[in-house]
C-alpha cells in the first residue's frame, strides 16, 4: 500500500517523444487524449510542446482531478496553461449543447458551423450580470450566427459582447437591485446611460467593466461610445420587435432612448508624412538597423517596408504577397497582388526596375529557407503557392504570410528609436497620394493606382496645401461652334502658360460675366445678369456661348452621338448633309483639344466628372491662357492630337492610360 501511494504521487520517468497517462483518472485521461487528436485535424495547429504536455498530465495527476474542467490552471506555465485551454474548448462542444451553453452564459461559434481565423471562437457573455440582458445577446448572437448577415469576422461579435456588457455593467450600477428585474428600467435609465458613455468618451474616463489585453482599464473613445450607442440600439429594437422586451417587462421608452450614433462617427483622416519625418524611415542607415536589430533572422520586414513605401499598397496586401507576384509585360516590370478590402484579386501594377529586383531577391531567400527547411527546392504549383514572406508559426509549408501584428512589433519599436514621433505605415499610401496629385495626376488615376472603389474614396488620400488651392481657381476657355471662329481660346494669348497674375485677372474677370449653360458657359450679359434668352435658348448656335476644358467630354460624346446618325443616313446626301451640319462643332472640339494638350490638361479634362462637386476643382480649371485662330488650328486634320485623341470611337479611360 505505501508503495503504491508512493508511485502515485511521484513524478512519471520523463521518456523522449513519449506521455505517460499512468496514475490517471479515466475522465481525464480520455480527455486529453481526445485534446491531442483534435489538435492534429487543426489547419494550422500550434506546435505543442512534450514539456508543457507532461505539466498537463503531472498537474491532474497531483491534484487527483476527476477531470480537466476541474484543473487549477494557476499552477501551469503560460505555455501549459495554453494547452489546457484548448483541450478546455474541444470539450466545450462535447459537453455542451447550444442549450446548455446558453444556461451556462457563453456561446460557441463552431456550434453553428462557424470558425474564424485565429479564433477559438469561445464568447462569454458571464460579464453580463442581468440574466434577462444576457439571454437576449444570447439569441441576438445565435440568430446573427444563422443567417446569411454573419460576419467574416469575429471582431463584430467583440463589438457586440463590448456594447451589452457596458450597458449591463452600468444598469447594475445605477438600476434599483442592480437591474434584475427589467421592469424597473425606465427611460431616464437609458438617458443617464447615454450621458455617461457621453462624459468618459469626453474627459477620456475608463470604461465601466472593459479591460484591455495588460489588464489596465480600456477608455472610452469617440469609437468604442459609437460600437456601443449602434449595438445596444439595435439589439434592444431587435428584441422589441420579436416581442421580447413585452414578455419580460422592459419598458418600449427605455429601448427607444437609445441614441443610433451612427457608423462614420469616429473616423479619422491620416495625413500624409512630412518631409523631415519622410526621410528618416528612407535614410539607408536607419534601414540597415531596421534589419539588424528588429529582424535578425532577416524575415523581411525592411522590404515589406520599402514595398509600401514604393507602391503605397496596403500593409496587408504586402505581407500577402505569393512567391510569383512579380513579372514582366512587354519588358516593363509589373507586380500582381490581392486587394482584398475592395474585391480586386489579382491586380497589377507597374513597379520601378529597383524594386522589382528587391523582391526577386526576397524570392531566392524564400527558396532558399525552404530547401533548408524540407531537403529540396520547390517547384511548378507548389512553388506559386508559397508565400513571399512566409511565417514559421503554425506553418510548416510555407503557404502561411507573416502577419500584419508581426510586422508592426518589429516598425513601432524602429519609429520609436528614431524619435521622429507617432507614425503608422498606412501614412505611406497617403504620402504617396498626394505627391501624385502635386506631379499631375487626378483623381482618377490616383484612384485606380491605389485600388480604390471610388474617388470618394480616392478623396482621404489627397491632401492639399494653400498653394496647390490657388492654382485650381483659373479656367480654360474657348468660344462656341456658333461663333465666327469656333474653337478660338478667349483667355490667354498663345498655347503657352501665361504667368499666375495675368491668369488670375482673367479668370475673375471671365467669371464675373459669365454663366452655365448646357455644355459651356453663356457670356451674354444681359442673360447673366437674369434677363431672358432673345435667342430662345439657343446657345450651341449663339456667338456668346463658349466652352470650357470641363465640358471636353460632353462634346465628344456629342460628336460620337452625330457621327453615330450619319453612318445610320438612308442616303449619301442626308450623311453630307449631318456632316456639313456639325462641322463647325466639330472644329471647336478640335480646338479645344489641342489647347488643352499644349497644356498638358488633355488628359486631365477626359478624366474629369463634373457630376462630383469636388471635380469644379479640378487642375484642368488650373491655368487661364488666350490665343488666336484655333479655328485654323482645328481644322489641320494632320494635327499630331487629332491623329492621336479625336480617333472615332476613343475611350477617355484609354486615352487616360
Amino acid at each position: 500500500m505505501q508503495f503504491r501511494a508512493w508511485c502515485d504521487k511521484e513524478i512519471a520517468v520523463s521518456v523522449p517523444a513519449q506521455l505517460n497517462l499512468r496514475g490517471l483518472r479515466p475522465l481525464p485521461r480520455a480527455e486529453i487524449q481526445w485534446g491531442l487528436f483534435t489538435h492534429t485535424q487543426r489547419s494550422r495547429p500550434a506546435r505543442w510542446d512534450v514539456t508543457a504536455l507532461r505539466m498537463v498530465v503531472n498537474a491532474c495527476r497531483e491534484q487527483d482531478a476527476t477531470s480537466i474542467v476541474d484543473l487549477d490552471l494557476a499552477c501551469l506555465t503560460k505555455t501549459a496553461s495554453g494547452i489546457a485551454k484548448e483541450i478546455l474548448h474541444e470539450l466545450r462542444l462535447v459537453y455542451f449543447t447550444p442549450e446548455e451553453a446558453k444556461e451556462a452564459g457563453f456561446l460557441e461559434t463552431r456550434h453553428f458551423g462557424i470558425s474564424y481565423e485565429h479564433r477559438l471562437g469561445h464568447i462569454s457573455l458571464t460579464a453580463i450580470s442581468q440574466r434577462w440582458l444576457r439571454d437576449i445577446t444570447w439569441d441576438y448572437f445565435a440568430e446573427l450566427l444563422r443567417s446569411p448577415r454573419c460576419p467574416n469576422s469575429a471582431h463584430t461579435l467583440d463589438q457586440i459582447r463590448r456594447a451589452m456588457i457596458e450597458l449591463s455593467a452600468f444598469i447594475e450600477a445605477d438600476a434599483p437591485g442592480g437591474g434584475v428585474d427589467p421592469a424597473v428600467l425606465a427611460k431616464e435609465h437609458a438617458d443617464r446611460f447615454v450621458a455617461d458613455q457621453r462624459h468618459r468618451e469626453r474627459h477620456a474616463l475608463p470604461s465601466l467593466a472593459m479591460v484591455r489585453i495588460d489588464g489596465k482599464p480600456s477608455t472610452v473613445t469617440t469609437g468604442t461610445r459609437s460600437v456601443v450607442f449602434n449595438h445596444t440600439r439595435k439589439i434592444l429594437r431587435w428584441a422589441m420587435d420579436d416581442g421580447v422586451t413585452d414578455a419580460i417587462g422592459l419598458a418600449r421608452e427605455f429601448v427607444i432612448a437609445l441614441p443610433n450614433a451612427g457608423g462614420t462617427a469616429y473616423q479619422k483622416r491620416r495625413r500624409p508624412f512630412a518631409d523631415e519625418v519622410a526621410r528618416a524611415p528612407a535614410d539607408e542607415h536607419n534601414l540597415a538597423e531596421f534589419t539588424r536589430i528588429h529582424d535578425p533572422d532577416d524575415e523581411g520586414a525592411r522590404d515589406i517596408w520599402e514595398i509600401v513605401v514604393v507602391t503605397g499598397r496596403r500593409l496587408g496586401e504586402v505581407t500577402e504577397l505569393r512567391w510569383n507576384c512579380i513579372g514582366r509585360l512587354s519588358g516593363l516590370a509589373m507586380l500582381w497582388h490581392d486587394q482584398t478590402k475592395v474585391g480586386n484579386y489579382d491586380a497589377a501594377i507597374r513597379i520601378p526596375e529597383s524594386l522589382f529586383e528587391l523582391i526577386a531577391d526576397r524570392q531566392r531567400k524564400t527558396l532558399t529557407r525552404f530547401a533548408d527547411n524540407h531537403g529540396y527546392t520547390p517547384t511548378g504549383k507548389e512553388r506559386d503557392g508559397l508565400a513571399l514572406f512566409p511565417t514559421d508559426y503554425r506553418s510548416t509549408d510555407g503557404t502561411i504570410a507573416l502577419s500584419r501584428p508581426w510586422f508592426y512589433s518589429r516598425f513601432r519599436p524602429w519609429v520609436d528609436a528614431m524619435d521622429i514621433g507617432h507614425c503608422v505605415p498606412h501614412q505611406a499610401r497617403h504620402t504617396l497620394a498626394t505627391s501624385l496629385l502635386r506631379q499631375g495626376a487626378t483623381l482618377t488615376h490616383i484612384r485606380r493606382y491605389l485600388g480604390h472603389v471610388s474617388d470618394r474614396m480616392a478623396e482621404h488620400y489627397v491632401h492639399l496645401s494653400h498653394t496647390d488651392l490657388e492654382n485650381v481657381l483659373q479656367h480654360v476657355w474657348v468660344a462656341g461652334p456658333g461663333t465666327a471662329t469656333p474653337g478660338e481660346l478667349l483667355a490667354g494669348d498663345s498655347a503657352e502658360a501665361l504667368t499666375k497674375e495675368h491668369a488670375l485677372a482673367i479668370a475673375v474677370d471671365l467669371a464675373r460675366r459669365s454663366t452655365p449653360a448646357e455644355g459651356g458657359f453663356c457670356t451674354f450679359q444681359p442673360v447673366v445678369d437674369g434677363g431672358a434668352c432673345p435667342w430662345n435658348l439657343d446657345c450651341h448656335n449663339c456667338d456668346k456661348f463658349v466652352l470650357s476644358g470641363a465640358d471636353l467630354l460632353y462634346w465628344r460624346r456629342k460628336r460620337e452621338q452625330w457621327r453615330l446618325l450619319a453612318e445610320g443616313a438612308p442616303d449619301d446626301a442626308t450623311a453630307d448633309y449631318l456632316h456639313r451640319y456639325f462641322e463647325p462643332t466639330a472644329r471647336a472640339i478640335d480646338g479645344l483639344e489641342k489647347a488643352l494638350a499644349g497644356l498638358g490638361l488633355l488628359d486631365d479634362a477626359l478624366a474629369l466628372d463634373l457630376r462630383k462637386p469636388q471635380d469644379y476643382f479640378h487642375r484642368v480649371w488650373s491655368t487661364a491662357f488666350r490665343a488666336a485662330d484655333l479655328a485654323d488650328a482645328g481644322s489641320d486634320q494632320e494635327s499630331e492630337y487629332t491623329d492621336t485623341c479625336t480617333t472615332d470611337g476613343d475611350d477617355p479611360e484609354q486615352d487616360i492610360a
